[in-house]
């Protein structure tokens, strides 16, 4: 695996813990130089610090993954220390529970800036950096399956998993003669930091999957290294639902 890795370069946002901790920390290990983004600047140097002290070669930049100027000094400090940009994972979103009756203006806007504006921009630079370099490379935007399924009071949350899905196909068109691949993937239960902080979260979710148990952040990792591989390379468009079997039964868990 190695190998595959060895030579490359990647921009993981909202990676300061949880699932993007994890695709860094993976990515890191096996070859990949990271460029590793949250928006808690202490949070992403712990979890850079971490990576470095684990072998791998890892470079934190705390900032606003919306903020435009920040995604393309993201872009720019890759080139400079690494010399390329190979991997871009739009990791960072933000999940703000609502009614969709009364779902205030104010969390709207946050969570298109968050998960819709700041992975579509990072995309758009992570993309003229590839062609510029005329070497492909791979985008890899953070779905969920609430992209596949309903769940109550999660309508703005989930138009913006979907929304994703929707622009990693749409990118097809644009992005393949250049040899650019370009996926999503849609995590469904995972033990995180955040998640860990819900009542029996682990013990409602392993008694709703069908496989038993929530995903770990490894499971996650594990399926977004694959898709950023050369392994996958002839894979683009496309969604990739891990989650143990649920969005086949879909049952839902007790209202909180």
């Amino acid at each position: 695996m190695p190998a595959l890795f060895n030579n490359h370069s990647a921009i993981v946002t909202g990676a300061g813990q949880g699932i993007g901790y994890e695709i860094a920390r993976q990515l890191a290990l096996q070859g990949t130089a990271v460029i590793l983004n949250d928006i808690d600047e202490t949070l992403a140097q712990q979890a850079a610090a971490a990576i470095v002290k684990d072998g791998g070669v890892c470079h934190a930049m705390g900032g606003d993954s919306a903020d435009i100027s920040f995604i393309e000094s993201m872009v720019q400090k890759a080139v400079s220390l690494y010399g390329h940009l190979s991997f871009a994972v739009c990791n960072a979103g933000i999940t703000l529970y609502g009614s969709f009756l009364s779902y205030p203006v104010n969390d709207f806007e946050r969570v298109m800036n968050v998960n819709l504006r700041g992975s579509f921009f990072l995309a758009q630079a992570a993309a003229k950096q590839f062609i510029q370099q005329n070497s492909g490379g791979s985008i890899l935007f953070m779905s969920s399956v609430t992209g596949h399924q309903g769940i109550n009071n999660l309508a703005a949350y989930s138009m913006t998993k979907a929304a994703l899905e929707m622009l990693a196909k749409n990118l097809v068109v644009e992005l393949s003669p250049h040899q650019i691949t370009v996926n999503a993937l849609a995590p469904g239960a995972t033990i995180t930091e955040r998640t860990m902080e819900y009542d029996d979260y682990v013990k409602v979710w392993s008694r709703i999957t069908p496989m038993g148990r929530p995903a770990s952040v490894h499971d996650i990792a594990n399926a977004a290294l694959f898709l950023l591989s050369p392994a996958s390379r002839h894979i683009t468009g496309q969604s990739l639902v891990v989650d143990g079997g649920w969005t086949s039964v879909s049952p839902l868990p007790p209202d909180k």
